[in-house]
């Protein structure tokens, strides 16, 4: 017994070192190379990367698109307990991609998922409840899964996740499923805003960012640009592109700190040199028209061609965002040859993906589709 529990952890070990690997080959943009890794963690008996791999076969992200793979896999991890694969495998069913349509399935999949703590489960079980699809309608039922998915934000919030709190402020605050309480919403993006500046406290500078961010628009607490620039300040030294962009901004319009149009080019040069798409327009902006420093034409060309290598680093990385700017670069010839056709694969890639910029891109994709592009 001894022999073979040492096996397990061995196997584990192992497996589990092919999982990182697939995840850092990932975010260097080796997706195929980040495919073979998950393939073979998921031999081993890892259901992260199963679950990770069927996304990948759904999106066709470093192996050709597959649905009925994805459905295998997302099947694999959810039988080994991966609530996230049964969410997606209810997904799945629900659309009947790679597999027949069956909202009965789906129910009793997005079930599963909700009852392992993933909230996107709950969140569907509960809509599926609403619209009484794949369920008789219950409304009483669907309220029950929406509490679930608020005690799982409560949860993760009360161990430290400020996206748990955000994500249960925005609940309260919007009445999304639960009763509109705007005492207990505040209450919660209070307790984000404490996670961040302990996180900020400790050295983590993208927890700067996020509280700067909080106290520049007043998310859930008192506007301060004072602060805003304070947090975006210590964010920036600690290497966030954004938050030098964001106090760039600051400077730029005389927000929080003396307006310094020289000083606010500098941060926007160290945000774009870090990666920030934002960071190398608001630069090129500044060129362009020789607003706060010298007017330099060969600058913007550069820049923008800085501005679309990042949009398309950042869309190969699986961001919306990425695509998104990279297609309106292309839509409207911003530093870039116009070709409208290549804008349109840029939106429907950010259409495919399931982020709050998801409907933008989808909109952009269907305006091009109905012109002839």
């Amino acid at each position: 017994m001894k022999i073979w529990m040492v096996f397990v952890l061995l196997t584990l070990s192992l497996f589990g070192d092919k999982f990182q690997e697939a995840v850092d080959a990932y975010k260097k943009g080796n997706k195929t190379k980040a495919a073979e890794l998950h393939q073979k963690a998921c031999d081993g008996g890892d259901i992260r990367s199963c679950s990770i791999l069927g996304s990948m076969y759904n999106d066709g992200k470093g192996v050709k698109q597959d649905n009925v793979k994805a459905v295998e896999l997302y099947k694999k991890a959810c039988d080994g307990g991966d609530a996230w694969g049964c969410y997606n495998l209810g997904s799945m069913y629900e659309g009947g991609e790679g597999v027949k349509q069956d909202n009965v399935k789906a129910v009793e999949l997005y079930k599963k998922a909700c009852d392992g703590g993933e909230t996107m489960g709950c969140s569907w079980l509960g809509y599926m409840y609403d619209e009484g699809r794949g369920v008789k309608q219950d409304k009483a039922k669907a309220a029950e899964f929406y509490q679930k998915k608020a005690e799982i934000y409560k949860k993760a919030c009360d161990n430290g996740e400020a996206t748990g709190c955000s994500n249960l402020g925005k609940m309260y605050d919007e009445g999304d499923g639960i009763k509109q309480d705007k005492a207990k919403a505040a209450e919660f993006f209070q307790k984000k805003a404490e996670i961040y500046k302990k996180g900020c406290d400790d050295g983590d500078a993208e927890g700067c960012s996020n509280l700067g961010y909080m106290h520049e628009i007043g998310d859930g607490i008192k506007h301060d640009e004072a602060k805003a620039a304070e947090f975006y300040q210590k964010a920036c030294d600690g290497g966030v592109a954004w938050g030098c962009r964001s106090l760039g901004s600051m400077y730029y319009h005389g927000e929080g700190v003396k307006q310094d149009k020289v000083k606010a080019a500098e941060l926007y040069k160290k945000g774009c040199d870090g990666g920030d798409a934002w960071g190398c327009s608001s630069l090129r902006y500044m060129y362009d028209d020789g607003d706060g420093i010298k007017q330099d034409k060969a600058k913007v060309v550069e820049l923008y061609q800085k501005e679309a290598e990042i949009y398309k680093k950042i869309c190969d990385d699986g961001e919306a965002k990425g695509c998104l700017g990279l297609g309106v670069m292309y839509e409207y010839g911003e530093g870039i040859e116009q070709d409208k056709k290549k804008a349109k694969i840029f939106y429907g890639k950010a259409c495919d993906m399931s982020t709050p910029l998801e409907e933008e891109g989808c909109d952009r994709y269907r305006i091009l589709k109905k012109q002839g592009y």
